[in-house]
């Protein structure tokens, strides 16, 4: 048997025996549950948790785990937000961009059953707008992030690309999250749902994907003859 199809095989039964195992550890009541011993534990090793929360969410995001939005929310209230957004923008690029080459070198067949009726518009999308697609997407995700991970892989666009437009195109909303994050971590009762600063933070996440999609279609650039418009 092809060594690809036998380690595409075993990476697919990783990524449903992580999720299956580990993603009811990635809710956000278990978040808040384990917030204060964290905190702790952080306060006293914070270079080495560090260096865990980073390739915990890597991997998170390279298998595709679900929580990936629970982790980036716990992440800010542990670290604060710039730590958290330097720890979270690389880990959450490099694991997309692990799972970008999984796709392309050991999961093409089965990304392509499963998910190949949307790979059509993904081609159509990098054949008019080129890399500017990409990070359309990764400003407004039409298609859930693990998705464009995947199904990018099966596009020629080269993975140094990749890697640099994600890093780019997924740092506001980052961000934003992080934002919020910082904030759901100061709620102690009830009525600090209510706290202007929280309501703010919220708010902000729920107009960034329509504040983002006027801007991009502001700044859209007519394609070239390349049809690659970050070329």
């Amino acid at each position: 048997m092809n060594k690809k199809i036998i380690l595409g095989v075993l990476l697919v039964g990783l990524i449903i025996f992580l999720g299956i195992n580990f993603g009811h550890y990635l809710t956000l009541s278990n978040a808040k549950l384990q917030h204060a011993a964290l905190l702790s534990y952080i306060d006293e090793h914070f270079l080495i948790s560090a260096v865990i929360y980073f390739f915990a969410y890597l991997a998170i995001t390279a298998f595709s785990i679900p929580g990936a939005a629970v982790v980036t929310l716990l992440g800010a209230a542990l670290f604060g937000f710039w730590v958290s957004l330097v720890l979270v923008s690389f880990a959450s690029t490099l694991g997309a961009t692990l799972a970008f080459l999984s796709s392309r070198f050991l999961l093409r067949d089965w990304v392509q059953a499963k998910f190949g009726d949307k790979l059509s518009t993904i081609n159509s999308g990098v054949e008019r707008d080129g890399a500017f697609y990409l990070f359309s997407l990764r400003l407004i995700p039409v298609f859930p992030f693990f998705l464009i991970n995947l199904l990018m892989g099966l596009t020629p666009i080269t993975a140094a690309r990749f890697y640099l437009i994600s890093q780019i195109g997924m740092l506001p909303g980052t961000a934003v999250y992080l934002n919020a994050g910082t904030q759901l971590a100061q709620i102690d009762s009830l009525s600090g749902i209510v706290s202007p600063m929280v309501l703010a933070s919220f708010a902000i996440l729920g107009l960034f994907p329509i504040v983002a999609k006027w801007i991009m279609n502001k700044i859209k650039p007519s394609p070239d003859v390349n049809g690659d418009s970050l070329s």
